[in-house]
C-alpha cells in the first residue's frame, strides 16, 4: 500500500507537506499542492481510513434507513432512484454507506444501537414507520439525521412537494373536462395526506364538488390494491370518467382489470399515475403521471447530511422542497363539452 512517505519521497519534499496538500492545508504553495496529488492520484495513494477516523473523529460511513413494507425492496424504482443518487452522491464526498437494521447478527438491536455499532456519522432515512419509538430514538439522538419525505423540529428533511404534485395532475384532468375524477390514494402517511390536500384544492379552485364515493383507500407499490380499488370505483352507480392511481406500479393493478372489463384507455376511462418511473412511459399508452426528481432528492438528502456531519455548529436545519414535473402521456382524453 502507498503511503505518505512513499509521495514525499517521490515527490522530493517532506511527509509533512504531502500531508498538508492532501488535506487543504492553505500554506504551501499550489504548485506543490497540484504536484502532490498528481503523484498520489499516479501512485494510487488511498488514505487509511482507520487513521483518518482518529484523527478527525469520523469514519466517513453514512447510515441509511430504509424499510419498505411492502417488500419490493430496492426494486421499488422511485427509493432505488434515490438511493443510487444518495450512494454517488456519498462516494463523490469520499464517504461510503451502510444499512441499518435492527438484526445484528441474529441479534435484535434498536436502529440507534446498529448505528452506534457501525459508527456511522450520520444517518439517511429514505423510507420507515417514522412514528415508530425506534425512529423517534434514533432521530432525538446525538447523531446527525436527515429525512426524506417527513419533517421532524429541528432535523433537516428533504422533500418532494407532493402537494403540487397532486394539484397539478388533477389541475390537468379538470382542464381536459373532467370533474367525476376517482381518487385511489395509498397508506395514510403524510405523503398520503399532502397528496390528498393537493387534489381537494384543485377541485375546490375550480368549483367542483368532491365526493366521498370517488376516494378509495389502497396501498402503495401493490398492483393487486390497484384491481380492488378500480373495481369499487367502476361498480358505483355513476362511475368517475378519470382515475388518479397512488403510484405508477400500482397502476398495472387497475389497468389490468379496465381491460379485463373491456374497456379501453383513454377512450372509455382516462388514468394518471404517480412517480414517474421509466416503466410509466413504456407502457401502452404512455401514462399521465407526475415525476418525481429521486435523483435529486438523493443528492440533495446527502448532501445536506454531510453538511450537519462537518459543520455541526453552523449548519441550519432546514426543510428543501424538490418540485416534479408532469409526464402529459396519452392516458388522457379530452372529453367533449
Amino acid at each position: 500500500m502507498v503511503t505518505i512517505k512513499d509521495i514525499s519521497r517521490a515527490c522530493g519534499v517532506s511527509p509533512a507537506t504531502v500531508s498538508k496538500a492532501l488535506n487543504g492545508y492553505g500554506d504551501i504553495s499550489e504548485e506543490t499542492v497540484r504536484m502532490v496529488k498528481k503523484v498520489a492520484k499516479e501512485m494510487h495513494y488511498l488514505p487509511n481510513s482507520a487513521a483518518r477516523s482518529l484523527k478527525t473523529n469520523t469514519t466517513h460511513n453514512i447510515g441509511v434507513l430504509f424499510v419498505d413494507e411492502t417488500s419490493s425492496g430496492l426494486t421499488h424504482q422511485y427509493f432505488s432512484l434515490i438511493l443510487n443518487s444518495a450512494k454517488e452522491e456519498a462516494e463523490a464526498h469520499g464517504y461510503d454507506i451502510t444499512f441499518i437494521c435492527q438484526n445484528l447478527g441474529g441479534r435484535t438491536v434498536s436502529f440507534l444501537e446498529h448505528c452506534l455499532y457501525r459508527k456511522c456519522d450520520g444517518v439517511l432515512i429514505a423510507s420507515v414507520n417514522f412514528d415508530s419509538e425506534p425512529v423517534h430514538e434514533l432521530v432525538h439522538s446525538e447523531v446527525p439525521v436527515v429525512t426524506i419525505d417527513y419533517s421532524f423540529d429541528n432535523v433537516s428533511s428533504v422533500m418532494s412537494d407532493n402537494v403540487e404534485g397532486s394539484y397539478e395532475l388533477t389541475r390537468h384532468l379538470i382542464s381536459l373536462g373532467h370533474e367525476k375524477i376517482g381518487f385511489i390514494h395509498g397508506e395514510l402517511t403524510s405523503v398520503t395526506n399532502k397528496r390528498m390536500r393537493g387534489f381537494f384544492k384543485a377541485l375546490e379552485d375550480y368549483g367542483i364538488e368532491a365526493r366521498d364515493d370517488y376516494i378509495i383507500q389502497g396501498h402503495f407499490n401493490d398492483p393487486s390494491s390497484g384491481t380492488e380499488a378500480t373495481d369499487l370505483l367502476l361498480d358505483l352507480p355513476d362511475p368517475p370518467t378519470a382515475i388518479m392511481y397512488p403510484d405508477d406500479f400500482t397502476y398495472l393493478g387497475g389497468m389490468a382489470e379496465l381491460r379485463r372489463r373491456g374497456l379501453s384507455i383513454p377512450e372509455d376511462i382516462s388514468v394518471t399515475g404517480y412517480d414517474g418511473i421509466r416503466l410509466s412511459q413504456v407502457l401502452t399508452p404512455a401514462l399521465t403521471t407526475w415525476h418525481q426528481d429521486a435523483e435529486r432528492i438523493g443528492r440533495e438528502s446527502v448532501r445536506k447530511l454531510i453538511e450537519t456531519i462537518e459543520n455541526p455548529r453552523t449548519c441550519e436545519p432546514e426543510q428543501i422542497m424538490v418540485s416534479g414535473s408532469l409526464y402529459s402521456g396519452c392516458s388522457v382524453r379530452k372529453l367533449v363539452n
